[in-house]
């Protein structure tokens, strides 16, 4: 009965990260992860790579936005398994975006998000690379050059 009630709150917070998200707001999704975390955005492209610092992070989530910028989810369901010190969430999802050329373009994916006490130590986007590099090549192709710009990583 616990962990229903505990799962049913981290569901309402995922549905609340997604809904800052299509507001164009990443910073109630920066202000959860813990200070020890990866995101992961997996392929070689603009948005792929590995950050594990907060700075990382939030330019990652800037870029997004400057090539996305009315990037909006819709979630077809949110799967929560574990207790608060190790708490395993699938969200499977759909996609949509108009990036800065304004050509709507769809995708599909899954964000696997671990948590431990509410914070999240990792973050895993799984989408369609070969729409999202076509999205990328298009914009490139209409002068926008941080679409194949190398993904941003964590300083060394």
């Amino acid at each position: 009965m616990l962990f229903a009630i505990y799962h049913a709150i981290v569901r309402r917070r995922i549905r609340s990260l997604f809904a800052a998200i299509n507001l164009g707001n990443p910073e109630p999704v920066l202000a959860s992860f813990a200070p020890r975390h990866e995101h992961i955005f997996l392929g070689h492209h603009a948005l792929g790579g590995r950050r594990t610092t907060l700075a990382a992070t939030r330019s990652w989530y800037g870029r997004l936005f400057r090539l996305l910028p009315d990037i909006h989810f819709d979630i077809d369901s949110i799967d929560v398994r574990g207790g608060p010190w190790n708490t395993l969430v699938v969200v499977q999802w759909k996609e949509s975006n108009s990036g800065t050329d304004h050509v709507l373009t769809r995708n599909e994916g899954v964000h696997i998000v671990q948590l431990a006490w509410g914070r999240m130590t990792r973050l895993q986007i799984l989408t369609d690379i070969s729409e999202l590099e076509r999205t990328l090549d298009r914009l490139a192709s209409k002068g926008v050059g941080e679409a194949k710009a190398p993904p941003i990583l964590d300083a060394v």
